[in-house]
């Protein structure tokens, strides 16, 4: 029985065979291949049988059950008894031999089943496969490969036989026309070769020790004629390279005799197939082992071939090797072994061959042949030995090469000749220079695009070979050491190395270090020995002047620096501690920044003080000299680097100022300025700062030569002591002169300022005085600079003594007419901001500037910046690229300039007299007609009060008597044209308030609330809308109203009249607006006829083009509604919807007094509630329902409520009607979801819509939910509707569908932001449960539903009304209600779940009321009762949950599989809650987790993610119920929700814990699971076989009996023919695994 069944299921797996998808094949190959290492004899039988049986079945499916049976077969050869080998021998005999056209698959197959079971039984198949070999007669193809391949797998069983075979084969040879029996006989004769050739090899191993060469000699022999003298001339490419395959190992057994005398014949013959295939490496393969066969028997024949053999070898190794075709690759290989062989054997005759090849023209040439001298340096070193001085010598040209293909050989021939000794000998060190000089190659900083042949190597990629090189010879290579220490040395100082310097220094960092780790430490450098070395004055200055652009070449800084420290001892004996402790902080310096982040200015100082250091540790006068003469030396080397020569000169200024010797100062000075190259900025700046930092220590030798510099002749242009500039141009000359401002500027700022005081008029100043009669700009710009720089150190010098600079006013006079000067049409030099710069500085000193020079100065100022014309705009600057914004870059620092003067200025005289004068110049700019002129002037006006204010100490209390004509020339800016002068202009406001503030003897750091309000304004000017700006220059002017003094509210007010005539006419509008808001406080006069007064001001609004008229209309409506409010709503509310602009505005000023404001909104509520809120409307069309139409007075009522509110001075109102408000608005909205505006209505907000005249919707819902929103803002709950807008509470609102969800968005922001509000909101809300309207009933249960949720209900002893209240629900007409009454009993245990407990029968009742629900036709209520009853599960009693334990459990069961997801998700959860309560009913829910069990697994394979992590969680919930530890600790691991499930391998550890502690219930899980066959879900019907399989898999063989097998396996079959493969493959997968069971 049990092997029909194993047969049965090897039969339908062999029947699916057919199936067309590859992934089920292959996994009916994988279950065939599994039930045969079960019973491989019973499955190779039955495999037999199948195939004897459907003669007539396709191959392809043939091909599957043969690969399964080699599978079978391999794993299980030693288990095979003769009889099942005879078996499949011969069904794979005549498999392979029953077509005898060649079919390759399916009788590949059947020949790896033969080459398979011939491991073990090679006797028995080769009795049966030479049945099909008979002498005389052609063999099947796959005989032939079955032969070959048998050799190969199993050496020593096949070898006996190859004697007979290679006797009967070798007259077929003749008898072969076809090509692929040929081929097929040459791969046979080529693994024959092979197999031997190992056989010998390995003859202390073999079967029979006796075998010799010679036994198989003439026999190879006599292949090999045939081949090569027929074969090999066929015009079959793919025959010739079988053939040629076959010689190779051939050539090995072969009578050497014979051999040798093929020679002649043999290597012409292969050579010559290179030109017929491009295809070259099997040629090249059989090539080599030709040559090497030859070379064994020491044949004399090789000596006539080889000029022939490298001739055409060499151009092999010269055409490139294609990294994507292997095969080319390997043919480069086999080639350089032929090379190999070569050269060990004629190793003179190979070089000489070779070298002169290095002198080609052609490239290819040149790299091929030195890819081949690497070869053989490498492979042949001792025959090379001798040859070393010869080899190095020819190299010279190939370093001169200028190709960088060529160069990345010559790379790799040196790191070859490195490792065997070369570089040793003489001429080694050429070679070690032209590495250094390819890791010195140039960078390409933007890559050129690779052309199509993408072997064209870039200097790039040279370089990086080259330092890798380089590196890897300093670090690897032991013997290297000696050549590279010290010799890299001299390759660090020649600019020409520049780039090869952090290559070079990690070098000679890790071989010095080496070296002292050897104990060569003091003679680290002997330069006794190395002449050529750079001295270490010239080491150091290199390598401190590299570091000052760390970043630059593979961040050269940090390497530079460490090898400095290397060599401290060399340098000098005394540097020991100091550089140990301060090199390795510059370093980590280096490492912590990026070229970004790294300031360049503190760096260079960092280096400079560690200079100053190294300078004061050596002490030594004599080294300092030679140090300081060194770094002038290697001033020219930096031609062309002109960062680092700056830097250089620092240096050269910091070594100078520690030097003793005064003579050698004023030399090296000398030196300098006659050297400098004068035309360049950065040197100009450098010397300047050189002598500038040599003045430190040496101010009298520095003057004294540059008093020699300005008497030379260099300026008269004749000869003298500077006779070495008598052939300067006068441009020249221009800049010589700008270098000798530059220094007297930098000697004063560095110089000490005790000392340079007193030199400045007498010695620099004097000097400078000559050349400002220029119009050169670089001197032009010096001579500021200088000055700027003079000022500086007269400012600082002074806190030292007084100083009177006598020639201030000459300064000044001369920075103004530099001003002048500039163009007023652009700005293209920095000549003002400089000049401005300066004379900030200057008018700091004493003495004051006269009162006309004052005057003089600003005006010019003013006049050069304001009026210059306005910057392009974004767009064009970025059309036009750097340019634009070097000119945005030189404004904006010419601005700041501006700035700074007048603070300067201010600082003299901080009064009011003082800031009054300042505006008086400042005003005409702040009028101006041109916009870019006002901008100016006001962002300087905002800088110069914050100034003012900053600064300001009022010791008395004194009148700030300007402060109203200054509040009136900036207030109406406030809504000027520009949004930046709106910005600056409230700064000014807000600055001029506090300076009153502080005038009137507050502290400067008191914080106004009113003041600082104006802060908060500005967000409201950046947009030019002029709601906006009216609302907020009203709160402006509100602000100035409260804080201006009464003494100067009527200067206030005049100033602002005279701002109405302002140009810009926002600015005149934003006057009257202020002028209004002032007069608020005075009151105003009423009409006689308020209807008719409203009806005027409507209508003069409409007509309004000044906006005087429109603030004034306004403050009139509000006048008169403190006076006859009722009229005035009844009038308002006449108007026609949708409101338009200017009744709008009527409403909202009736907002600007609480009181009012409140009796108004009282009146506006009792309009609301008044009314109905729609009418029902027969609709005309047939079939359709009635419509609801909104009545009008309700929908103008909130209309108005809406833009009262909006107005931010309704606040007060809206906080004291806060209940009653909200509570209508939210039945209002209620009320109007779905509700459609009346007809008249909807076409005139159409066309209101269509004229852009309705600023927001009149839907009666929208309006509604607005209205809402601005009640809520305004009564202080912003964060109410900010969370209400950021979850989409409000769109929910307004949707029929989702309306419920809305209310609950908004009842939970109520209660996280207005908690205390809610008493008196739900007092006024509980009469609505019982409306008539369906819509307020839903409305009012989903606000108390959600409310129920947060704790705040308890808090305000609200839970138990509102419990019984939704309790009271659950018999509502309403579905919705009902089930919004459900989750809110459910909320109670997230909101309050103490008290669920108390009332727990109570909520439990509820829910399973709610689960039983009969008129609930999609299950809604019931789905929330579940989800309900999952969260007050855990604060329950226990024995209320008990009682109803199974009839939920039963209850729910069925919702598992249902197609709606939430209800699968909400009875999973409460499933896995309910096992809590299990304990005290442990059998009988026991059964119910056993009866979900297989359902919950499943559907962790559901579609959707929120099922698969619902059944995650009952799992780990059941798992301690289920009484298997291992069971439970993997639901716990595997099931976490943050974990991906790898499923096939967790239900397969599954399975093996359920077979291991309830084999019992085997059947009833595997009958479960074939219910889920039929499953909808494609995942979950995959998952069931799977499971099934699983099970079996670990179920123990008692327990087998209780499945019934042939249901299972029917079923199985069944859904074998399921459409989608992922099903079948599973299904196949467990029919393999069946046979556990069988």
């Amino acid at each position: 029985m049990t092997e029909s069944r194993i047969k049965r299921l090897a039969t339908t797996l062999m029947d699916a065979t057919t199936d067309k998808d590859p992934l089920v094949q292959e996994q009916i190959y994988n279950a065939l291949c599994y039930l045969g290492e079960s019973e491989p004899e019973e499955i190779l039988n039955a495999c037999d049988e199948y195939l004897r049986q459907h003669d007539k079945l396709a191959y392809p499916h043939r091909v599957i059950i043969l690969k399964a049976m080699e599978t079978v077969v391999k794993n299980n050869i030693a288990l095979l008894d003769k009889s099942t080998a005879k078996v499949v021998i011969f069904l794979a005999s005549n498999e392979m031999t029953k077509s005898k056209e060649v079919i390759r698959d399916w009788q590949q197959a059947a020949s790896n089943v033969l080459v398979a079971v011939g491991q073990r039984f090679i006797n028995k198949v080769m009795e049966e496969v030479l049945t099909k070999f008979q002498p005389g007669i052609l063999p099947h193809y796959f005989v032939m490969q079955t032969f070959a391949n048998l050799s190969v797998s199993n050496v020593f069983g096949m070898v006996p036989f190859l004697n007979s075979i290679l006797g009967t084969m070798l007259p077929m040879l003749g008898m072969a026309k076809q090509d692929h029996m040929k081929s097929v006989f040459c791969y046979a004769l080529q693994h024959f070769s092979e197999s031997i050739q190992e056989y010998l090899a390995n003859l202390d191993k073999a079967p029979d020790p006796t075998v010799r060469k010679d036994t198989f000699s003439n026999e190879i022999f006599s292949a090999y004629e045939v081949l090569f003298n027929s074969w090999l001339q066929h015009r079959e490419a793919k025959l010739r390279l079988a053939v040629v395959e076959a010689m190779g190992p051939m050539s090995y057994l072969m009578p050497g005799e014979k051999l040798e005398e093929q020679l002649p014949k043999l290597i012409p013959g292969i050579l010559a197939l290179y030109k017929k295939h491009t295809e070259a490496f099997y040629i090249s393969k059989s090539l080599c082992q030709i040559l090497e066969a030859s070379v064994n028997i020491g044949s004399r024949s090789l000596d006539v071939q080889l000029d022939s053999l490298l001739g055409t070898l060499h151009p092999q190794i010269c055409a490139p090797a294609d990294p994507s075709i292997p095969l080319t690759v390997k043919n480069h290989t086999e080639v350089l072994r032929c090379f190999t062989v070569l050269a060990c054997s004629f190793p003179d005759r190979v070089l000489a061959f070779l070298l002169p090849k290095l002198e080609s023209s052609n490239e290819r040439t040149r790299v091929g042949t030195l890819l081949i001298m690497r070869q053989i340096i490498n492979s042949a070193p001792s025959q090379m030995e001798i040859k070393k001085p010869f080899i190095l010598s020819s190299m010279k040209l190939p370093l001169q090469d200028s190709n960088n293909k060529v160069k990345r050989a010559v790379v790799q021939v040196i790191s070859a000749m490195a490792h065997h000794g070369y570089l040793e000998q003489p001429g080694g060190e050429a070679m070690m220079e032209f590495l250094v000089r390819q890791c010195a190659l140039p960078s390409d900083a933007q890559p050129k695009k690779q052309p199509p042949d993408a072997d064209d190597l870039t200097s790039d990629s040279v370089q990086s070979i080259s330092v890798n090189t380089l590196f890897l010879l300093s670090t690897t290579v032991d013997r290297m050491s000696n050549v590279l220490w010290p010799y890299l040395l001299e390759f660090v100082t020649p600019i020409q190395f520049t780039n090869a310097l952090t290559p070079l220094c990690k070098s000679l960092m890790y071989l010095a270090v080496k070296k002292q780790e050897e104990g060569e430490n003091a003679s680290l450098i002997r330069y006794d020995l190395n002449a050529n070395l750079p001295s270490p004055y010239a080491l150091t200055t290199r390598l401190l002047v590299v570091s000052s652009q760390p970043y630059v070449g593979d961040c050269r800084g940090a390497a530079a620096l460490r090898l400095l420290t290397v060599l401290h001892y060399s340098v000098h004996p005394a540097l020991d501690q100091l550089w140990s402790k301060q090199v390795p902080l510059l370093v980590e310096h280096i490492e912590e920044n990026t070229e970004r982040s790294l300031s360049q200015k503190e760096w260079e100082e960092k280096l400079l003080l560690f200079l100053q250091e190294t300078l004061a540790a050596v002490s030594d006068n004599t080294w300092i000299c030679h140090f300081v003469t060194e770094m002038c030396r290697q001033l020219n080397s930096y031609n062309g680097f002109p960062l680092e020569k700056n830097f250089l000169y620092k240096c050269i200024g910091t070594t100078l100022g520690a030097c003793a010797s005064k003579d050698l100062v004023q030399k090296q000075l000398q030196e300098l300025l006659e050297t400098a190259r004068y035309h360049e900025e950065a040197e100009r700046e450098g010397l300047a700062s050189c002598f500038g930092i040599c003045a430190i220590n040496h101010l009298e030798e520095t003057l004294a030569k540059l008093e020699d510099f300005v008497r030379s002749d260099v300026f008269k242009k004749s000869v003298g002591l500077f006779s070495i500039f008598k052939d300067r141009s006068d441009n020249e000359v221009e800049k010589i002169k700008s270098t000798l401002i530059l220094c007297y500027g930098y000697v004063a700022m560095y110089a000490p300022k005790e000392l340079v005081l007193s030199r400045i008029e007498a010695d620099i100043l004097k000097n400078v005085f000559q050349y400002f009669n220029t119009k050169d700009l670089t001197l032009k710009l010096c001579l500021i600079r200088s000055i700027c720089m003079i000022s500086q150190a007269i400012y600082n010098g002074v806190k030292c003594g007084d100083f009177i600079f006598s020639r201030k006013a000459e300064l000044v006079a001369q920075m103004v007419e530099f001003i002048k000067a500039e163009p007023l049409e652009a700005m293209r030099t920095p000549v003002r901001q400089r000049a401005m710069i300066t004379c900030t500085y200057l008018v700091i000193l004493e003495p004051h500037l006269s009162d006309p020079d004052r005057t003089e100065l600003i005006d010019t100022c003013l006049a050069s910046v304001l009026a210059l014309p306005p910057l392009e705009p974004v767009k064009e600057r970025e059309e036009n690229g750097g340019d634009a914004l070097h000119r945005e870059m030189l404004y904006g620092d010419t601005i700041s300039a501006l700035k700074d003067l007048l603070k300067s200025l201010l600082q003299r005289n901080l009064t009011p007299h003082g800031l009054q004068d300042m505006f008086a110049h400042l005003g005409p700019w702040i009028k101006s007609n041109k916009e870019h002129e006002r901008q100016r002037a006001v962002e300087v006006s905002a800088a110069l009060l914050e100034f003012y204010l900053s600064k300001l100490n009022v010791s008395t209390v004194i009148p700030f008597y300007n402060l109203g004509v200054l509040t009136a020339l900036f207030s109406p800016r406030c809504s000027d044209s520009l949004a930046s002068v709106r910005q600056h202009a409230v700064d000014c406001v807000y600055c001029l308030l506090y300076i009153q503030l502080c005038y009137e003897g507050f502290a400067r750091d008191h914080r106004d609330e009113m003041v600082e309000g104006l802060k908060a304004l500005k967000k409201g000017l950046e947009e030019p809308d002029f709601t906006v700006l009216f609302h907020t220059c009203n709160n402006i002017a509100m602000v100035i109203g409260k804080r201006v003094p009464p003494d100067q509210l009527m200067s206030l007010l005049l100033a602002m009249f005279e701002g109405l005539a302002d140009p810009d006419r926002n600015c005149s509008r934003a006057a009257t607006v202020m002028i209004n808001s002032l007069l608020k406080e005075r009151g105003g006069v009423l009409q006689e006829k308020v209807p008719d007064i409203m009806s005027i001001i409507h209508s003069k609004l409409e007509e309004v083009d000044e906006e005087h008229i429109r603030k004034a209309a306004q403050q009139t409506v509000y006048i008169l509604a403190s006076q006859h409010k009722s009229v005035v709503v009844s009038s308002l509310l006449g108007s026609s919807l949708p409101f338009d602009s200017h009744t709008c505005a009527m409403w909202r000023s009736l907002a600007t007094e609480p009181t009012l404001t409140s009796q108004i909104l009282e009146q506006l509520l009792e309009k609301v509630n008044r009314d109905v809120p729609y009418k029902e409307s027969k609709c005309f069309l047939l079939g359709s329902g009635s419509e609801r139409i909104a009545t009008p007075l309700p929908l103008a009522a909130t209309c108005a409520l809406y833009e009262i509110m909006s107005a931010p001075e309704s606040g007060a109102a809206v906080l004291g009607l806060y209940p009653p408000l909200f509570v209508t608005l939210l039945l209002r909205v209620s009320c109007t979801v779905g509700v459609q505006l009346p007809k008249n209505l909807q076409s005139r907000e159409r066309r209101s819509s269509s004229h852009g005249q309705a600023p927001r919707s009149l839907h009666p819902c929208s309006c509604a939910v607005e209205t809402l929103k601005a009640m809520l803002a305004r009564g202080g709950s912003e964060e109410v509707a900010r969370a209400v807008s950021s979850a989409g509470g409000w769109e929910l609102m307004a949707s029929p569908e989702r309306h419920h969800d809305g209310i609950a968005v908004l009842a939970s922001a109520m209660a996280r932001h207005a908690g205390p509000r809610l008493p008196l909101i739900v007092k006024n809300l509980i009469p609505t449960l019982s409306s008539v309207f369906d819509s307020q009933r839903i409305t009012t249960t989903a606000f108390f539903a959600e409310l129920l949720s947060s704790n705040v209900v308890n808090d305000l002893i609200l839970l138990e009304t509102m419990m019984d209240n939704m309790t009271g629900r659950q018999k509502d007409a309403c579905m919705l209600v009902r089930m919004l009454a459900l989750r809110g009993l459910g909320n109670i245990a997230s909101g309050s779940p103490e008290k669920v407990r108390k009332h727990g029968a109570k909520l439990l009742a509820s829910m399973v009321n709610g689960m039983d629900d009969k008129d609930d036709p999609h299950n809604l209520v019931a789905l929330e009762a579940m989800s309900s009853l999952s969260k007050l599960l855990d604060h329950l009693e226990e024995r209320d949950i008990q009682s109803m334990l199974l009839h939920i459990a039963i209850r729910i069961r069925p919702f598992f599989d249902s197609e709606q997801p939430d209800l699968r998700q909400s009875s999973i959860v409460l499933f896995g809650n309910l096992t809590k309560f299990s304990e005290g009913n442990c059998e009988v829910f026991f059964e119910q987790i056993l009866n979900g069990l297989v359902t919950l697994l499943l559907h962790l394979q559901d579609p959707k993610p929120e099922v698969v992590k619902a059944c995650k969680f009952a799992l780990r919930m059941c798992g301690p119920n289920m009484g298997c530890e291992g069971l439970c600790d993997m639901f716990l691991n595997h099931l976490r929700e943050d974990r991906s499930l790898h499923y096939g391998e967790f239900m397969n550890n599954v399975c093996k814990h359920l077979m291991q502690s309830y084999p019992e219930m085997l059947n009833r899980l595997i009958l479960t699971n074939l219910f889920y066959f039929k499953s909808n879900w494609v995942d979950i019907r995959a998952a069931a076989p799977m499971f099934i399989g699983f099970l079996v898999l670990h179920v123990d063989e008692d327990h087998c009996q209780q499945v019934d097998l042939d249901q299972l396996i029917s079923a199985l079959n069944l859904l074998l023919k399921d459409p989608v493969p992922a099903v079948r493959v599973k299904v196949a997968e467990t029919l393999g695994r069946l046979v556990r069971i069988l």
